[in-house]
């Protein structure tokens, strides 16, 4: 048997350092504070779009919106304003 980790030298994993047991990495008390305050930013976003859906478009053309981009696209050709 070796005694090679495979685990180490490898960069982090998308759920926590890699090679620690269940993925679960000890947080800060100031990492905590910023995840509380992020849910609660994304509660109140979610609310206030729940409360306020976007408006429908009558006679508006079809498909994507044509400024998704920052610029005019219609056909293809983009034009910047």
């Amino acid at each position: 048997m070796s005694d090679h980790d495979p685990a180490a030298g490898m960069p982090d994993g998308p759920y926590g350092p890699a090679g620690v047991p269940g993925g679960k990495r000890k947080l800060t008390p100031a990492a905590r504070r910023a995840l509380a305050e992020a849910e609660e930013r994304r509660r109140l976003a979610d609310a206030e779009r729940a409360a306020n859906p976007a408006a429908k478009e009558i006679g508006g053309r079809d498909g994507p919106e044509p400024t998704r981009y920052g610029d005019w696209e219609k056909g293809g050709i983009a034009s910047d304003f």
